[in-house]
């Protein structure tokens, strides 16, 4: 698991106000219905921004982090991983999330993405934002272009995805935890020189010491690299809007 049951988001550096958040019901172009959770900010920035969560699909640390991107600015939705093959129950800490996991496709995620993006497209552009499993695919998604203006993701699983075979696709922060099993430091350099390969631009930052999900609020010897991945999101998502 990513994180403890109580985990929740580090706030960001700036907070405004919030306009609203609720879970919604999304269609994907293959028919398929699943979860997600939208909030709106009060003073929107012009950017978007879809949330991957890791294993655990829609769980309360990716609503309140929906909130919490709202609060910076943001028009957010996190998306859910499991209306394929779960329906559109509560992703609680008693869900049975990896009998799930090991059904995700590629493609049912692109097409989840894809809903996501599209509702949130009509006011400026979008950015992905991922966490392991999603992290992974939060590269993938950007790197195969997909309407997206950049992809996150925080120790991304890479054994989830393919390295691209094909570019350059739109911009990747890598945001990398040092004392991390999930991938390997050769599993990162191997991924970066097939990103180089097809031209796709990458930022690369290696949190030294950090574990497999640091970022959350109760790991308080990591509030400052948290405060850093926020300060490195919101300027990535600047210059690349």
């Amino acid at each position: 698991m990513c994180h403890s049951t109580d985990s929740r988001p580090p706030a960001p550096p700036v907070r405004g106000e919030v306009a609203s958040h609720r879970q919604i019901e999304l269609t994907a172009a293959d028919g398929n219905r699943f979860l997600a959770y939208q909030a709106e900010p009060a003073e929107p920035s012009g950017r978007g921004m879809v949330i991957l969560p890791d294993v655990r699909g829609l769980h309360p640390y990716y609503r309140d982090l929906a909130v919490r991107f709202a609060e910076a600015g943001f028009r957010t939705i996190a998306i859910d991983y499991f209306g394929r093959t779960e329906g559109l129950g509560g992703r609680d800490d008693d869900f049975d999330f990896m009998t799930h996991v090991k059904q995700v496709t590629t493609e049912g995620v692109r097409a989840d993405v894809r809903a996501a993006t599209d509702r949130l497209a009509a006011h400026g552009p979008v950015f992905t934002v991922g966490f392991c499993l999603g992290g992974a695919h939060s590269w993938r998604q950007a790197a195969e272009g997909n309407g997206l203006a950049g992809g996150i993701g925080f120790y991304g699983a890479l054994r989830a995805i393919e390295p691209p075979a094909t570019g350059p696709g739109a911009p990747l922060l890598l945001l990398r935890a040092g004392a991390d099993t999930a991938s390997t430091p050769e599993d990162f350099a191997a991924y970066e020189a097939a990103l180089e390969r097809v031209g796709t631009p990458y930022e690369s930052h290696v949190y030294e010491g950090a574990p497999h999900s640091f970022f959350d609020r109760s790991y308080a010897q990591w509030a400052e690299a948290c405060q850093d991945a926020w300060q490195r999101m919101l300027s990535f998502t600047e210059r690349h809007a």
